[in-house]
C-alpha cells in the first residue's frame, strides 16, 4: 500500500493528543455551561491544532530523523512500501532558517530510506494564520515571507534528491487557509513547468469553508480550480465537506483524492462522501495523516464501513470494485508519482484474521477483516510485470 499522506512527528500526539484543551489553550471552543454554570470546554480539530504546534516547536533536524525512524519502521511493517510526507516544519522555532534551509526534510528522507520506504518529500507552502492574518508563534517555522523563497527552498531540495534512489520531491500548499491565492497560482504553475506532484488539504473542516467564502466568495474547491491547481497530478487531502458540484470539478481535473479515516474520525473532522466520489468516478488514495493508527487495512476497513454507513448498504466501494485494496495503491502511487514495478507484501495466511479464508475471498478479506499483524514482510519485495 501506499501511505500517500503523512505527518511523521505526529506520532507523538498518540495520546497526549486525548487530554481535553485546557484554560488557556490557543483556539479553544467553549460549549453551553454545564452543571454549576460552568462553561464546558469543547474540543475539536482547533483545540488538538494547538497541541500539534506546542510538538512541532521542539524539534530540530536531529530529532526529527529519530522520530522518522520510529514512524516509517512502523509502516514498512504494517505494509507500506511508499510514503508521501506532507512537510511543513521547514526553519527554526523562531522562524529563522536553518544554515540548509532544507536540513529538516532532508532528516525525514533519510529516515524514509534507512526503513526501506521509497519517499515522496511534499515541501508545503505556509505563509499565515488566515486570511488577513499574521503567522502565530506557533506557525513561524512552517512560514516562508514570499512565495518565492518558498519555491527556491524546493528548487534546492529537487537538486539534493536528484539521483538519490527511492527519493522524490513534489510540492503542496498547506491549505486555503495557510497561503493566499496568488500563492496558490504560483505553486501550480510551478508544478505544471516542472512535471510534478502537488498536494493540498482542503474540505476537512467547516470553518476553513466559512474563512474561504468570506475572503474569496468561493469554496475551497472552486478556489482550487480557479487558481489551476486541479487535475491529474493533483492530490486534495481530504475533501470531505464538499457539495456535488465540487466533485464533479475534481472528476472533470482527474483529481485524487487522498482519504485518512483514522485520522478523520480521530479529529471528529466528518465522513467521507465515498459514493459520491466512487459514482462520479474520482480515484482514492490513502493515508496515516497523523499517525493515530499506523495500519493500512484499517484505513481501507473504516472507507468502506464509512461508505456503508453513508447509504446504509452493503453494496459500497468493495461491492462496486472487488480489487479495492490494487485499485487504490494504483492511485497512490500516482498521487505521489511513482513508476516502475510495484513492490509485494508476503502475507500470513495463517494468521487468525486471514486463517480459513479461501484465496478467491481475500481481496475482501483485505478490505473488511485484515490487520497489519497480517504481514510477514514488506517493501522489499519486488517482481517485475506486476
Amino acid at each position: 500500500m501506499v501511505n500517500a499522506h503523512s505527518h511523521a512527528f505526529q506520532i507523538e500526539l498518540r495520546g497526549a493528543g486525548e487530554r481535553p484543551s485546557a484554560p488557556g489553550d490557543d483556539e479553544r471552543s467553549r460549549g453551553p455551561g454545564g452543571p454549576g454554570g460552568r462553561a464546558a470546554v469543547r474540543d475539536d480539530f482547533w483545540t488538538w491544532r494547538t497541541e500539534m504546534y506546542r510538538l512541532a516547536s521542539r524539534h530540530d533536524p536531529g530529532s526529527m530523523r529519530a522520530i522518522g525512524e520510529r514512524t516509517y519502521g512502523v509502516m514498512s511493517r504494517s505494509g507500506y512500501g511508499a510514503v508521501g510526507e506532507f512537510h511543513y516544519v521547514h526553519h527554526r522555532p523562531d522562524g529563522r532558517p536553518y544554515e540548509n534551509p532544507n536540513a529538516i526534510a532532508i532528516a525525514i528522507a533519510e529516515a524514509a530510506r534507512s526503513q526501506r520506504l521509497e519517499i515522496t518529500l511534499l515541501p508545503a507552502a505556509y505563509n499565515r494564520a488566515g486570511p488577513g492574518l499574521p503567522p502565530t508563534q506557533g506557525q513561524l517555522r512552517f512560514c516562508d515571507p514570499d512565495v518565492d523563497t518558498f519555491l527556491e527552498r524546493v528548487e534546492q531540495l529537487r537538486s539534493w534528491a536528484s539521483g538519490r534512489a527511492g527519493v522524490r520531491v513534489g510540492v503542496a500548499a498547506h491549505s486555503v487557509r495557510a497561503v493566499p491565492a496568488s500563492w496558490i497560482e504560483s505553486i501550480a504553475a510551478y508544478a505544471e513547468r516542472h512535471g510534478l506532484v502537488r498536494h493540498v488539504h482542503a474540505g476537512e473542516q467547516r470553518r476553513e469553508l466559512d474563512q474561504c467564502l468570506e475572503e474569496h466568495g468561493c469554496t475551497p474547491i472552486e478556489l482550487l480550480d480557479r487558481c489551476g491547481f486541479l487535475g491529474p497530478r493533483t492530490s486534495v487531502i481530504h475533501g470531505i465537506h464538499v457539495s456535488d458540484h465540487e466533485i464533479g470539478l475534481i472528476a472533470a481535473s482527474d483529481t485524487i483524492v487522498v482519504a485518512c479515516p483514522t485520522t478523520e474520525g480521530n479529529l471528529g473532522d466528518g465522513y467521507q462522501p465515498a459514493l459520491r466520489y466512487r459514482d462520479a468516478g474520482v480515484r482514492y488514495a490513502i493515508g496515516s495523516d497523523s499517525q493515530v493508527r499506523i495500519d493500512p487495512f484499517e484505513e481501507l476497513r473504516e472507507l468502506e464501513a464509512g461508505a456503508r454507513r453513508e447509504r446504509q448498504t452493503r453494496h459500497a466501494m468493495l461491492a462496486a470494485d472487488p480489487d479495492l485494496w490494487r485499485t487504490t495503491v494504483e492511485a497512490g502511487r500516482a498521487s505521489l508519482g511513482l513508476t516502475g514495478p510495484m513492490p509485494e507484501i508476503e502475507l500470513d495466511l495463517d494468521h487468525p484474521d486471514l486463517a480459513g479464508i479461501a484465496a478467491a475471498d481475500l481481496r475482501y478479506a483485505l478490505a473488511t477483516c485484515a490487520s497489519a499483524g497480517v504481514v510477514k514482510s514488506s517493501a522489499a519485495v519486488v517482481k517485475q510485470g506486476r
